[in-house]
């Protein structure tokens, strides 16, 4: 369904073992650099280990990327619906 890079779509990214999305909550109800920028979001992701929520790539701000370069937090999910998470370091969905 998704692209994973030319990796093992079955094999399990080490940048999600023991996470459990249902456990993290998000800091903010939408992307907080939009609302401080007063620019929109097309899409959110929250980060799997802080909460972060930030807006995805198809945005002006990408702030959830940027997130990733600044703290260096591996893994991400989609919000609202967590349907799928993304791992930045292998660049590849899970």
């Amino acid at each position: 369904m998704y692209g994973n890079s030319g990796t093992d779509k079955n094999s399990t990214c080490e940048h999600f073992a023991g996470i459990d999305e249902n456990r993290i909550n998000p800091n903010t109800k939408s992307c907080q650099e939009c609302e401080i920028e007063g620019t929109d979001w097309v899409a959110l992701r929250m980060c799997l280990t802080c909460g972060h929520v930030g807006c995805c790539d198809s945005s002006e701000g990408l702030h959830a990327t940027k997130h990733f370069e600044q703290t260096g937090h591996p893994a991400m999910v989609a919000l609202p619906n967590k349907q799928w998470r993304w791992c930045y370091v292998h660049k590849r969905y899970s």
